[in-house]
């Protein structure tokens, strides 16, 4: 070979090895990056161009596909009771893309999961048309129905977890939307987008996940735990020394009590009528950083609490002053929470002490429903002994049976919960936050344990308090799991 077709070929052979290299760093290297890139719509094409899986509560769906007339968009989301299960599927539209469940599980619902490599394949031979694969759920549908409506026109969230598993029960928000509205891409979606994320009511908040609020005096049965954990409290028959007033540690700020007869109140008493003296009291007593340890147990500070979908970091302050501790022990302050924080803590106390991992998808199913995943309960932590969670639901018990949350007993039915009215506004000018945690227990147990938290109202400021208006919801919550089993 002459000189000049040698070059020619080690030029050619190069310029192959080039193709080469840049072929495979395109499939291999950036290829998740290239399939995820937001003007790549083929992938989107793709997802709607045959019938998404459903996802599952009950054994029935709670999503479909319905065809169009678009050429390549063929396939359209659809929603059964879409603004009441909203903060438990999410949204999936042509347009805005997916979130929540419908995002996180996209590979499953799609169809193009590796785990479903295998029916592809066979799809492939026997000439069947692609198929997602399902979500199962833990849902309880009953549950969510009594949330949902208990909430009504009010604005607030509730959540619902069964103690022994970490099941969740119930996600609901409200106000909320219908993910319907916009799954399509006609100008009717558009504007409905549009219009929902202008809504300054913020309907597409999940507020039972993603939304932290004051837990005010619901937040007492964490500081409840501290001090019997750590020895503050022996006895909760027994006096404390409480004075009245209680003045804040290094102020000259008096605790103020909406209850009478907390001077000197034992935990049983105080933990009945709500004593922010005895309370505050308390978490200076158990100081600061033992009740960092004793929240965090329970799940603040964490910020990767995955249901999957991840909620929002309930947060107890490690860095404040012996004031701020003393106020955050009743919930105020800098303390923040979320509607399922608050419920782990009830299924925590309402367990004999073992907090299970909270969780939403029971398992994966493929298009032929057999099962690729099953999802097995978890511990998480220990917050408290046996023996003082005992001792908490006695208390708890009481709050019922004589005390502030007698709205929420069930006749025939062992029920303990708590209230909570938190301070909101610019110098507590706002309706204050109507919260309520509770757990139902049966003879094997408790299945089930709420939060409920209402963020206005129309009744007067007066008038609000988390007995009168959060604890007939989660009654309703807790029967309608009752009555399921």
């Amino acid at each position: 070979m002459n000189k000049p077709l040698r070059r020619i070929a080690i030029f050619c052979g190069i310029l192959v090895l080039a193709l080469m290299i840049r072929d495979n760093w395109l499939q291999y290297v950036r290829a998740d990056e290239l399939n995820d890139h937001k003007l790549n719509k083929r992938v989107e094409i793709e997802r709607y161009a045959h019938e998404r899986g459903n996802i599952i509560v009950d054994g029935q769906a709670v999503t479909g596909s319905v065809e169009t007339e678009d050429t390549y968009y063929k396939y359209k989301r659809t929603y059964t009771d879409g603004s009441m299960w909203a903060p438990v599927t999410g949204y999936a539209s042509q347009v805005f893309g997916a979130n929540q469940l419908e995002k996180l599980e996209d590979g499953i619902l799609s169809g193009n999961s590796d785990q479903l490599f295998f029916d592809r394949t066979m799809a492939m031979f026997t000439g069947d048309k692609k198929k997602g694969g399902n979500v199962v759920t833990t849902l309880n549908g009953k549950a969510q129905k009594a949330a949902f409506e208990g909430l009504g026109k009010k604005k607030g969230a509730v959540a619902a977890i069964d103690p022994k598993t970490g099941k969740i029960l119930a996600l609901a928000s409200t106000p909320s939307y219908d993910p319907s509205s916009f799954a399509g891409r006609l100008k009717d979606d558009e504007k409905a987008w549009v219009s929902l994320n202008k809504d300054t009511d913020k309907p597409m908040l999940n507020r039972a996940l993603r939304e932290t609020y004051p837990p005010g005096s619901t937040f007492k049965v964490v500081t409840a735990a501290a001090a019997l954990e750590n020895g503050a409290v022996d006895d909760i028959d027994a006096a404390t020394d409480t004075p009245e007033p209680y003045i804040l540690p290094g102020t000259q700020t008096p605790m103020v009590n909406h209850a009478s007869g907390c001077k000197n109140a034992s935990l049983n008493r105080a933990m009945e009528v709500s004593c922010n003296s005895v309370f505050a009291k308390l978490g200076d007593d158990v100081t600061r950083d033992k009740m960092v340890e004793t929240a965090e147990k329970f799940g603040f500070n964490n910020g990767e609490i995955d249901t999957p979908v991840r909620a929002a970091t309930s947060v107890y302050d490690k860095e404040m002053s012996r004031d701020g501790n003393a106020q955050s022990s009743i919930g105020q302050f800098n303390t923040a929470a979320t509607p399922l924080q608050m419920a782990m803590v009830t299924a925590a106390i309402a367990n004999d002490g073992r907090l299970m991992k909270p969780y939403m998808i029971d398992s994966l199913v493929s298009p032929d429903l057999d099962v690729i995943q099953q999802n097995e309960p978890e511990e998480m932590s220990r917050p408290l002994s046996a023996e003082n969670a005992q001792l908490l639901q006695q208390m708890m018990e009481n709050v019922v049976e004589r005390g502030t949350g007698g709205n929420a007993a069930i006749n025939g039915v062992k029920v303990g919960g708590k209230t909570g009215t938190a301070q909101h506004g610019e110098n507590n000018s706002k309706n204050p936050y109507a919260w309520f945690i509770s757990y139902a227990k049966g003879a094997d147990g408790s299945p089930v344990a709420v939060a409920v938290v209402v963020e206005d109202s129309e009744a007067r400021r007066d008038d609000i308090s988390g007995g009168g208006l959060a604890a007939p919801i989660a009654k309703a919550v807790m029967k309608a799991v009752l009555d399921d089993k």
